[in-house]
């Protein structure tokens, strides 16, 4: 019994030195100043949640600096099949109209508890009937697609098998995004957070590059960080734009986005005090500062979600990104 407990006891001790080592990393990171060209690249998105109110949404668009919706569109079952959201085409044609240049990609999603080392995400049929739904749903007037499955753990080979399945389902003329989970801050540093929470809250570096490896567009989240200040979140956001674009580095051709947090509601995920769209805009201007992004890469944002950012979201996101 004496042994076990000793173990135990060295076990969270090591855990405690990695979170120590993380905050103290990430107090660090969120330092100096952003270098002025580290702003928007005008290839900005947001996700659209409901539209049945369109004001917040026209308000975004009017800054010109978005350009891309993810629209959702259904959720996705265990099964593999798509449980489609009602009017989308009432957006699509108030977009046509409205904003011909913004295009829209229908937002699949998955979203369960707990993820598991040893049974991946989805079966063989579910993989199937879910690369064909899903290239249905985007065939439905959209531009693409956007495919948001979490949690999934990094010993998952399902879901980038599944990856592959869609990308060729949608064809090579389909713009097709993917979301990712957070990137370890520090290589193994997923690990107590997987023990801690009982799910997959980090990839590594290699997973992510291996489930996005057939996506034009990745989404890196800036929810849900779980940071307990304000500076450890701006310091979480500027570790996601330097791991993010060192993982993706030799990828050629490929938008990266890191998300803001705008939502309100907690529907769509957590809703934390800690982060604001302020501070996470000068913790991905601070990444993008320490990082050269290779030719072809495109670095931009994503409000999380559209339809509730309030007067406050569009001024931070206009003065801390677009920088006017």
């Amino acid at each position: 019994m004496r042994w076990l407990l000793t173990r135990v006891l060295a076990g969270l001790a090591a855990v405690a030195v990695v979170l120590v080592g993380s905050a103290a990393l990430l107090g660090y990171q969120f330092t100096g100043e952003p270098a002025p060209w580290a702003s928007s690249q005008g290839a900005d998105a947001a996700w659209v949640g409901s539209w049945e109110d369109t004001d917040a949404l026209d308000a975004l668009l009017a800054t010109g600096g978005v350009d891309t919706l993810y629209v959702y569109a259904g959720a996705v079952g265990a099964d593999g099949g798509v449980e489609r959201e009602p009017g989308t085409g009432d957006l699509l044609s108030w977009l046509a109209a409205e904003y011909p240049d913004v295009r829209a990609l229908a937002w699949l999603r998955h979203v369960t508890e707990g993820s598991s080392l040893i049974r991946d995400r989805f079966d063989e049929e579910a993989r199937a009937a879910l690369a064909v739904g899903a290239a249905e749903v985007a065939a439905d007037g959209f531009a693409g697609l956007h495919l948001e499955i979490r949690p999934v753990t990094v010993n998952d080979p399902s879901v980038p098998e599944l990856m592959g399945m869609v990308r060729e389902e949608l064809g090579e003329d389909a713009v097709f995004s993917v979301q990712a989970q957070h990137v370890e801050l520090v290589p193994g540093g997923r690990v107590p957070s997987f023990v801690a929470g009982g799910e997959e809250k980090y990839w590594s570096a290699g997973y992510l590059d291996r489930v996005t490896e057939d996506a034009d567009e990745v989404v890196l989240p800036g929810v849900g960080a779980g940071m307990p200040m304000d500076v450890l979140y701006g310091g979480f956001m500027v570790r996601q734009v330097t791991e993010g674009v060192a993982a993706l580095a030799d990828r050629g051709e490929v938008a990266v986005r890191f998300g803001l947090p705008t939502h309100t509601s907690g529907k769509w995920g957590p809703v934390e005090d800690t982060e604001s769209v302020a501070t996470a805009l000068t913790g991905i201007r601070l990444g993008m500062t320490r990082v050269e992004p290779p030719e072809g890469m495109t670095l931009g944002v994503a409000l999380y979600v559209a339809d509730e950012a309030d007067r406050e979201d569009l001024t931070a996101y206009t003065a801390g990104w677009l920088l006017s």
